[in-house]
């Protein structure tokens, strides 16, 4: 019921069209019980009471109740599909809307193929149940009540004896749901399973064929698709379990009607024309024991499916990005106050820990560090794409906490490590943040990025279409593209997380003579494992396991002759 609830609040604008629905599949129900009258009265008052002038009415009666009932159904179920089609348009668009609520923590812990199997199948789970599950629910409710009426008026020890099966086909359906119930939840995490796995596949394809690795990745999607034709199978045995039973005891209700109602026409007690309005109107019992198992799997099918996607739109972010831009700018000024920071699902392992620093408006920070030393995650906590787990983070001395997520962000531009671009043409890449942006614009930016130069030389320049994450460019080329995106956006604070490490010396001399230019208009950071990359800066930041181990300017890091100085001479060589 709960289930049927959350549906009906995406179906509620269109209840005017699903009650009009829903009264056009009564009155076909209706219609159909009209049809086996019809034929009673060709028996008993044509054929043995030899009115044959009636025989013509009653012809054209039943080919008038045939396409009236065609016409009927073809409207209802175009009906459903419409708001079944609108209903769901509804869903993916809170979906979707959720998904660029939702905070990196979420994205995490939820693979790609479980994200994109809530957006397809599910969502088309969900309807099918519209469109077809429910006006098959009503109509052999409808079905159900009138023939137990209609066959009620005809002979009702006969009715009797046939409703006696009806308690034991009610208690075998309510059995069949208790244990298809879970099944259909195992094959909706083990479809997200396979999901995911073909997902990361074709992302990853070069990284497979580059380490000839086809073999292993063909037997680890087999195991999984074993574990998804498992799952089925075992749905597919309850289900085998249940509905040849349930069907015999429908093909039953026939035998007894001939056998019971033949002895009743033989005794007198009902005419042969009853008999065979009872038998027609026996379908529109049996119908709906037949399809009871069928409806049920498809109600659970769609139960799970619903569930997986009400668990997505009721994650709460922790950090919140709501409500309308403020005008107000970032300036530029930073400052750590002793953060802290670890991860939810490690907090034995502290990221960051007593990080304290100040950044005055238009300087350049640069943060230097081994691997996994936290470079990324602090700069990360200036965009809040995560909160400090103790201490503060200040920009322009107020909470980082206190600012508009969506304002915040719009004063800052992060070029990324791990570079990502859209499947858009370069100009639509670089406007990514400035949609509006002239295009003398875009080729200042890419100028400044010293991306203008291999554009030009494409074949369709800036109307060049990038493959899906930047195919068909060279690493370099993508942090070229990605940093005239940034630089286009004209941010209050620049963060450059190892922005040049794909190019070569004599480009990264270049951008870095480009950055010089509008350095002094914004706070940049920049992290780097190469020392040319930052000496420039006017604070560097030595990270060592998360603790921040030496700072000051280049010079002074030399002659402290600490990790700085070390890394210089592996480097340089010589010290200057």
């Amino acid at each position: 019921m709960d289930t049927v609830n959350w549906i009906r609040q995406y179906v509620k604008p269109y209840y005017k069209k699903m009650n009009v629905a829903v009264a056009l599949v009564i009155f076909g129900a209706v219609v159909a019980a009209l049809y086996p009258l019809l034929i009673g009265m060709v028996i008993d008052d044509v054929i043995y009471g030899g009115r044959t002038e009636l025989l013509l009415y009653l012809l054209g009666g039943m080919i008038g109740l045939t396409v009236v009932r065609g016409i009927n159904t073809y409207i209802y179920r175009l009906m459903f599909e419409r708001v079944s089609q609108n209903a769901t348009y509804h869903m993916r668009e809170d979906l979707y809307k959720k998904l660029h609520e939702l905070d990196f923590d979420f994205f995490h812990h939820h693979k790609v193929g479980d994200i994109m199997a809530r957006m397809t199948g599910d969502i088309d789970a969900i309807r099918h149940f519209i469109a077809f599950v429910l006006y098959s629910i009503i109509e052999n409710i409808a079905f159900l009540l009138l023939a137990i009426i209609m066959l009620m008026t005809v002979n009702i020890p006969l009715t009797l004896s046939l409703l006696v099966v009806v308690p034991v086909i009610g208690y075998l359906t309510n059995k069949m749901s208790g244990e298809v119930h879970p099944t259909f939840f195992q094959i909706r995490e083990s479809f997200s399973r396979l999901n995911s796995v073909v997902q990361e596949n074709i992302s990853g394809n070069r990284v497979v064929k580059a380490f000839a690795r086809e073999d292993y990745e063909i037997e680890k999607f087999t195991k999984h698709n074993i574990d998804f034709k498992e799952k089925n199978l075992h749905s597919a045995r309850v289900w085998a379990k249940y509905l040849p039973v349930l069907d015999s005891l429908a093909g039953v209700l026939g035998v007894l009607v001939i056998f019971i109602g033949g002895a009743f026409v033989m005794d007198g007690r009902m005419t042969l024309g009853d008999l065979v309005v009872f038998n027609g109107f026996l379908w529109m019992l049996n119908v709906p024991m037949r399809m009871s198992g069928w409806l049920i799997n498809d109600v659970q099918r769609c139960v799970a499916s619903t569930h997986k996607i009400r668990e997505m739109l009721d994650t709460e972010a922790k950090i919140k990005a709501e409500g309308e831009r403020e005008s107000k700018k970032v300036k530029g000024y930073i400052e750590f106050q002793h953060v802290d920071f670890y991860y939810e699902d490690d907090k034995d392992t502290k990221v960051l820990k007593d990080i304290s620093f100040k950044v005055e408006p238009g300087q350049t920070v640069a943060i230097l560090g081994a691997t996994g030393a936290g470079k990324s995650t602090l700069v990360s906590l200036i965009s809040r794409f995560y909160d400090a787990t103790s201490g503060k983070v200040l920009i322009d001395h107020q909470d980082v906490k206190d600012w508009n997520v969506r304002a915040l962000r719009d004063s800052i531009a992060t070029v990324m490590q791990d570079v990502f671009l859209f499947s858009d043409s370069i100009e639509g890449n670089i406007t990514f943040g400035e949609p509006e942006a002239e295009f003398e614009r875009v080729r200042n930016a890419a100028i400044k990025a010293d991306a203008h130069g291999f554009i030009k030389r494409m074949t369709e320049g800036y109307e060049t279409i990038v493959g899906e994450r930047g195919m068909g460019l060279s690493g370099g080329q993508k942090q070229r593209i990605s940093l005239a995106r940034a630089l286009l956006k004209n941010p209050s604070i620049l963060i450059l997380d190892d922005t040049t490490s794909a190019v070569d010396m004599e480009t990264e001399f270049k951008i870095q003579q480009e950055l010089k230019k509008v350095g002094g208009e914004k706070t940049t950071f920049i992290i780097a494992h190469r020392v040319s990359s930052v000496k420039e800066a006017d604070v560097i930041l030595v990270l060592d396991h998360g603790e921040i181990i030496e700072r000051g300017n280049h010079q002074e890091l030399l002659d402290k002759q600490g990790y700085y100085f070390d890394i210089y001479q592996q480097q340089i060589g010589v010290v200057k």
